[in-house]
């Protein structure tokens, strides 16, 4: 049944147009019936469908089937419900043109000026862990083709699709209607709104094909959301923001409980140290400073708190670079922690969680920013960087869960095969190596590292840097190195320094020559067959 003709003058060369029909379709109920109450105050007829419109008119309010406007019930377990010209000629009828009127007299339809709508909850299914046809039930189609029918026609229908913008809506009618300025940015939030769900559907898609071993996705869209607006980029003079990708779980969905605003390189030293405490399996912490961890460690053997234990034995690596550093933990912050850490000037604390009497105490430290990851934190299957003109996709660089199997197909080129508890500090060295940018060399003794030389030029160098560091450490530690030695002074380097193991991917065409650098020196190798590069 139509509603009350409208008079056409209204909308002629008028910035404001008047709300006299309301079509509300929503999936995300929050402050529905807040709207809704405003809509029913002002006289403005509601039209709407399914569970929104039983939510409507079980709190009283008057409402109109979209079945009763398009004559047709829903069918096809509801797919098609809003999908005739009864509903999209009232929403992409532009009322300035005298035609478009009469055509709309001419066939009984009502424009709409109002229209709240957002989308079946797709990204949500998917992060619950939903699968196949449950997923695709929630690829909205009515929906979207309601959204961008609306806002193109934004010169005459104000389309909502956040109950953010509900409060504007309900202060638009009782100032007379929307402006034109607010349906344009209503309009911008919506297409960018059914943008974002797109990417997510062909994403999902995506994720599928490369599930199944397929080719990386022909074509490739990410659409992220601004979060916020940091005070400058990498450096003072370059403008910078934080984006949020959907379906995320990363650094960028993490909770900052206390301290200043978070900048720009505050968030790519989390993420960095993300990458190297979360490889580990044991209690650990990172510290890093300047996108390279100056420590990474796991707890010491029987420590009464295991994660305090991680962060002095990461501190120990280099405490003079860990000042002004970014922390991140791989369990819970504990009191002990938040203790050890009073005098030591940080950045960023990055965790799963932290103990409310850890939170007491760096209250005193309020410029010190805490960041709480979400509960379905999760590292990233794929890898993507901007390059001039384009981007690259990779599979992200992940160690597989059975490293300690994987260990034991480790080529031994040198050496005695070593103890188990050797053998452990060669995984952890190799583990964490991945979080060094290239030319990188570890050290490290007792499962925490000692020396780390990173970002040169070579890697000789690199071993240089690392067994500096590393001082006396150096003796009795074990060596990993992100490739191969392209020569032997590379590897020579740590065995002078007292290094008794190495771990590195070989494949250089002298690798005899270093294999024998190590044999005459008793000092273990092994080659795994793969490099861990990090540029």
């Amino acid at each position: 049944m139509a509603g009350p003709r409208h008079d056409p003058t209204l909308y002629r060369d008028r910035d404001t147009v008047p709300i006299r029909r309301a079509l509300v379709s929503v999936s995300d109920k929050t402050d529905l019936l807040l709207l809704a109450a405003a809509l029913a105050e002002a006289g403005i007829e509601i039209v709407s469908t399914g569970s929104t419109a039983s939510t409507i008119r079980e709190a009283g309010f008057e409402v109109t089937d979209v079945a009763a406007v398009t004559g047709v019930a829903e069918m096809l377990d509801g797919r098609v419900k809003t999908l005739h010209p009864k509903i999209h000629g009232g929403l992409l009828a532009d009322l300035r043109l005298e035609d478009h009127e009469r055509q709309l007299a001419d066939l009984d339809i009502t424009p709409f000026e109002l229209v709240v709508v957002n989308l079946y909850p797709f990204i949500e299914t998917v992060a619950s862990g939903a699968v196949g046809d449950d997923v695709v039930e929630q690829i909205d189609i009515g929906g979207p083709a309601m959204v961008r029918a609306a806002a193109k026609n934004h010169a005459n229908v104000a389309i909502v699709v956040s109950p953010q913008s509900y409060p504007g809506i309900i202060a638009a009618i009782g100032e007379g209607g929307t402006s034109l300025t607010q349906r344009r940015e209503l309009a911008a939030r919506a297409f960018a709104h059914t943008a974002a769900y797109d990417t997510a559907v062909a994403s999902w898609f995506a994720e599928g094909t490369l599930q199944d071993d397929g080719d990386l996705p022909t074509h490739l869209t990410i659409q992220a959301e601004r979060l916020a607006t940091l005070r400058y980029g990498e450096n003072s003079h370059q403008r910078g923001a934080i984006y949020t990708r959907a379906g995320g779980h990363g650094i960028a969905q993490a909770t900052q409980l206390q301290g200043k605003e978070i900048s720009y390189n505050n968030y790519v030293d989390a993420d960095a140290a993300l990458r190297a405490a979360y490889d580990m399996v044991k209690p650990a912490v990172a510290i890093i400073k300047h996108a390279n961890p100056c420590g990474i460690a796991t707890t010491a053997p029987n420590a009464l708190d295991p994660i305090a234990s991680a962060h002095l034995r990461a501190h120990e690596c280099d405490p003079v670079s860990a000042y002004g550093g970014v922390i991140a933990a791989n369990g819970t912050v504990t009191l002990k922690m938040a203790e050890n850490l009073k005098d030591i000037f940080t950045e960023v604390i990055v965790a799963p969680s932290f103990e409310p009497a850890a939170l007491e105490v760096f209250k005193a430290k309020k410029n010190l920013r805490l960041l709480q990851l979400p509960e379905d934190w999760q590292q990233e299957r794929m890898d993507v960087r901007l390059v001039s003109g384009g981007l690259l996709l990779q599979d992200a660089d992940r160690f597989p869960d059975d490293i300690v199997s994987v260990a034991k197909n480790w080529e031994l080129v040198s050496g005695e095969r070593p103890t188990d508890e050797e053998m452990e500090n060669l995984i952890f060295a190799w583990k964490a190596c991945r979080a060094v940018k290239s030319n990188a060399i570890v050290l490290a003794k007792d499962n925490a590292t000692v020396g780390v030389g990173m970002g040169q030029v070579n890697r000789v160098d690199s071993c240089r840097l690392a067994v500096e560091r590393a001082g006396d450490r150096a003796a009795g530690s074990v060596a990993s190195s992100d490739a191969f030695f392209p020569f032997a002074d590379g590897a020579q380097v740590l065995i002078d320094a007292g290094v008794t193991a190495i771990v590195q991917p070989g494949g250089s065409v002298r690798d005899e020559e270093v294999v024998d650098a190590a044999r005459k020196a008793g000092v273990t190798m092994f080659f795994t067959g793969e490099r861990h590069f990090f540029h």
